[in-house]
């Protein structure tokens, strides 16, 4: 799937293809032009990468072929047993999570999937967790407190199921105890956030005491096209709304929402999904180092307060 702005790059990399595929035919010494026309690509990806406009990374985010939850938790650990259900209604395909083994410490990791394909998504709800997916993820979270085991987790939603049957079943308030539970929770708690991170829906297992972004993802309370639809009655104008939400990794480290920004493969998480798994373990890891060396009354203090800073007065 090639996005709008990687249509140049793709045309010299057809080029390029074409003039190797000549020099083994022809048995013409081409390595020259060859050398030329890759040094040529890699400047031009750099600078389309390095000037991407707010809407093209919402776009990055959504690449199909980024790795999910899944491939990232089946990356980076061992011995991953899913834990399914939140011993009250049903159990969520939307929101996986259970124990795994990083590097020999046992981390509890959580967060919501999407679908590979039509069946895949249908299944995952399209990564739309309902309330039982967010009382799964509590129940996983109090048994990693209970055990003493640091949590991860791993956000990629376009929002918490809007159904009336998930409003039924108390949507808004599932939410809600998590943020208030995931404040006190006596264990280190790493949020990711790796594809989509919209409104409450990624906010509901996104109280850490360190909260990160992939480098080409978005965080905000509504999505471009829902602001767009609502603000000026059309999807027209999503890439004006994408840019006045200042949704990406950078606006969000400037405006102190979040606390760090990982850095993906040139050209995104899909172009190298293994770099991008190892990249982000070992992000984990010296993070997940930095937090246990602190007193658990400590990390609850600081992550309080770290929220409580948040947002801006203004008085008339």
């Amino acid at each position: 799937m090639l996005l709008d702005f990687e249509q140049p790059i793709a045309a010299l990399e057809g080029k390029l293809r074409e003039m190797q595929k000549l020099a083994q035919e022809s048995q013409v010494d081409v390595s020259e032009a060859v050398e030329a026309l890759e040094t040529k690509i890699k400047a031009l990806k750099k600078e389309t990468y390095a000037n991407l406009t707010r809407w093209q990374r919402v776009q990055l985010s959504r690449h199909p072929d980024r790795p999910y939850t899944l491939d990232y938790i089946e990356g980076m650990t061992q011995k991953f047993v899913e834990l399914h259900g939140d011993r009250t209604v049903a159990d969520d395909k939307a929101m996986v999570g259970g124990f795994a083994e990083l590097d020999g410490r046992t981390v509890m990791f959580i967060g919501q999937q999407k679908g590979r394909n039509t069946k895949q998504r249908q299944l995952r709800n399209f990564g739309m967790p309902n309330p039982e997916g967010y009382r799964k993820a509590l129940r996983l979270m109090k048994l990693a407190e209970k055990f003493g085991k640091p949590i991860v987790t791993l956000i990629d939603t376009p929002g918490a199921f809007p159904g009336l049957e998930a409003e039924e079943r108390g949507q808004g308030e599932a939410i809600a105890r998590n943020l208030k539970e995931m404040f006190m929770l006596k264990v280190p708690v790493i949020c990711i956030i790796i594809g989509e991170g919209a409104s409450g829906g990624a906010l509901g297992i996104a109280i850490g005491d360190r909260v990160l972004m992939l480098e080409n993802t978005w965080y905000s309370v509504i999505s471009p096209e829902s602001c767009s639809s609502i603000l000026w009655r059309s999807w027209n104008y999503k890439e004006q709304a994408a840019e006045a939400l200042k949704l990406t990794a950078t606006d969000m480290l400037k405006a102190g929402l979040v606390d760090g920004i990982v850095k993906e493969p040139l050209g995104g998480a899909h172009t190298d999904p293994d770099k991008m798994i190892q990249t982000l373990k070992k992000t984990i890891l010296k993070t997940l180092d930095e937090l246990e060396a602190l007193p658990g009354d400590e990390r609850i203090s600081q992550r309080i307060d770290k929220f409580s800073r948040m947002g801006v007065v203004v008085e008339a």
